[in-house]
């Protein structure tokens, strides 16, 4: 099965990836000793990881919902372009999980969220557990998508001046911009020493006046992102639509030296900026002068996401091919997962470090988390060591339901505070019965321990990984959900990653 999707023509176009995951001569893996050996000024900031968790002592897990894909094409695009994996603090699981969609339940009536969840053995420690918790924000059909207002700030400054970063932009830009319509309006803000406003208010349908605009950007001079910052959102509000998808997107390697040069400063004036119903859209670009810690920071607190971009085909993906998830239908969506402490001894739960929140905010309406858009799934995985152990619970847990999961969120239109309440019950799938979305997540989720040399990747490796991704592009649903192959192309960086494993890495 393997053999021929890798030979799909699909695949083909991605096959210069390059990826280099190291072996040792004892077998073990080799990682590159980035805080001696740094490559370049990209700025990332590591959150750590989620240990274990006593049920007894805290039964309660409570997060807000993340569905960047960010660092998923940070990953792929320094295997692309230096052949080593990224710095460790690069690497957030829950972001290499969701870069993907998934095959998950529809909304029932009377809500904008969808709640599922499977039970399997942990692929690499089987004594333990894997809980996978899905959520989908529902669909809306094309038809009844609402004009989009969108306001792209583009950094121009010097540090922009690569192939990879402002040519790069400006060629997705001019995509993206063949699939406006008249309902639309564009408005373009470029900022370096100067903030100049190049587009207001333009109809999306005006091709020409767009593609002229964006042809004539260029690179050069300091990073005065501040100031940009506010004019961009000031255009925002001045040509707001009612009901529309109102959004500032931003274009930049997250350098901003001039105004607000702090993470804290962007943070407080993004957040400000929310009681005008503006969403904000962060497109990272280039590496050596990376600083993801910003964008990342910038897209969670402005309802937003948050999206590295290395390839056209990845700003087509993000802007095309999945523009509805840019519709939110869900705001300030909250998880809290109760844990039966006479089935689960301890918990883990698989990245989201810097999302996770206390128990009492969970119930705090005026409380900021995650937004989910139209037809978008998101996904969190928890490890669970079981209370009591043995083989008589390899096919069913006992003492009744493995935890409650409940959901709460804003519905996008209205502004109504609305709950979801989810049994988990006791079914425990053997991992070889168990779906394809459960096993494509494990293997990322592997994939991403192994990155970071995580103390929690047990018996992971490459070969796990890779074994675990060939069943997961297995069944009727998955072209349902992957109608442009990404899970194909992900299949062909693993195998590139595979038969670099002899290439030692020298720093």
């Amino acid at each position: 099965m393997k053999q021929t999707l890798l030979k799909t023509s699909i695949l083909v176009a991605f096959v210069t990836l390059v990826a280099c995951q190291t072996a040792d001569h004892n077998g073990g893996y080799y990682y590159p000793d980035y805080n001696n050996n740094p490559l370049g000024g990209d700025q990332f900031t590591d959150y750590g990881e989620n240990g274990f968790v006593d049920t007894a002592e805290q039964p309660n897990s409570t997060f807000s919902v993340d569905a960047d894909g960010a660092s998923y094409a940070v990953m792929r695009a320094y295997l692309n372009k230096r052949g080593t994996l990224p710095p460790p603090a690069a690497v957030r699981v829950e972001e290499m999980i969701n870069y993907f969609t998934y095959d998950y339940s529809d909304p029932e009536a009377g809500h904008s969220v969808g709640l599922s969840h499977e039970l399997t053995r942990s692929p690499w420690t089987p004594d333990h557990l894997l809980l996978r918790i899905g959520l989908k924000g529902k669909e809306v059909a094309p038809e009844d998508m609402p004009a989009n207002n969108y306001v792209f700030m583009v950094d121009v400054s010097g540090s922009m001046s690569s192939t990879d970063k402002l040519d790069l932009l400006k060629e997705g830009l001019l995509a993206l911009a063949e699939s406006l319509t008249e309902r639309d309006r564009v408005s373009l803000v470029t900022y370096s020493g100067e903030v100049e406003v190049l587009l207001n208010g333009v109809a999306g349908n005006d091709y020409d006046t767009i593609s002229k605009a964006i042809s004539k950007l260029r690179a050069g001079g300091v990073t005065n992102g501040g100031d940009a910052l506010r004019i961009a959102y000031g255009i925002a509000r001045a040509c707001y639509i009612e009901g529309g998808n109102n959004r500032v997107i931003i274009g930049t390697d997250g350098d901003f030296n001039v105004g607000m040069t702090s993470n804290e400063e962007v943070v407080e004036f993004v957040e400000k900026q929310l009681e005008h119903n503006i969403y904000l859209s962060v497109m990272g670009f280039g590496l050596g002068n990376l600083n993801d810690s910003m964008m990342e920071q910038m897209a969670a607190h402005g309802n937003g996401n948050y999206d590295y971009i290395d390839s056209k085909a990845q700003m087509v993906k993000v802007y095309i091919h999945e523009r509805n998830r840019l519709l939110a239908v869900a705001k300030d969506t909250k998880v809290q997962v109760s844990f039966n402490p006479e089935v689960v001894g301890k918990w883990r739960l698989v990245g989201y470090e810097n999302r996770v929140m206390n128990d009492e905010e969970f119930e705090d309406t005026k409380k900021d988390a995650g937004e989910i858009g139209a037809g978008q799934t998101i996904t969190a995985l928890y490890e669970l060591i079981p209370a009591v152990r043995g083989e008589n619970r390899t096919e069913q847990t006992e003492s009744g339901d493995v935890a409650t999961c409940r959901v709460n969120y804003k519905e996008a239109s209205s502004g109504a505070n609305l709950s979801l309440d989810h049994a988990v019950g006791g079914e425990v799938v053997a991992l070889s019965e168990a779906s394809s979305e459960i096993k494509w997540a494990a293997s990322l989720a592997a994939m991403a321990m192994l990155a970071r040399d995580s103390e929690y990747k047990g018996e992971a490796t490459v070969d796990m990984v890779m074994e675990l991704a060939d069943e997961g592009v297995v069944g009727p649903s998955v072209q349902k959900v992957d109608p442009n192959n990404y899970r194909i192309q992900h299949l062909g960086l693993l195998e590139l990653w595979k038969d670099s494993m002899n290439h030692i890495w020298i720093p």
